[in-house]
């Protein structure tokens, strides 16, 4: 993953932020639109690219699209969603450990049924005897 040729590919457009906010608003586009197209990228191998389409939500040209209207400021939202953008690329990338089947210890199995055996003896003690 070359993060250089990631950050030349993509695609900003600054919108109007959603919410109240007065007059200004109306006139301010701060929000950030990020589209990153993930199959025509130079800057992931082909492996990288098949497991981020199995893994990420894509539209059906391939494209990522993430927003950010968290701060006032365009410049910030866009660094943002830069930051957001490799985040979720790096965590999509990362390959899970399989998991190995574990057996149960002969001691633990031991211990579990005496202590069942146990209780079971505590039980049966609060009983009424038998008269007969």
């Amino acid at each position: 993953m070359d993060k250089s040729i990631i950050v030349s590919e993509c695609v900003f457009k600054a919108v109007r932020s959603s919410g109240a906010g007065g007059q200004h608003v109306n006139k301010v586009s701060s929000k950030i639109e990020l589209t990153f197209n993930v199959f025509n990228s130079l800057g992931l191998s082909e492996s990288e690219k098949e497991l981020l389409q199995t893994r990420l939500k894509l539209t059906k040209e391939g494209s990522l699209i993430l927003t950010c209207s968290e701060s006032r400021s365009q410049h910030k939202n866009k660094d943002l969603v830069i930051k957001r953008l490799f985040e979720s690329l790096s965590n999509n990338l990362k390959v899970k450990k399989k998991r190995m089947a574990t057996k149960r210890s002969k001691a633990s199995i031991l211990k579990r049924l005496k202590n069942k055996d146990h209780r079971k003896n505590i039980k049966n003690n609060r009983r009424k005897p038998d008269l007969e």
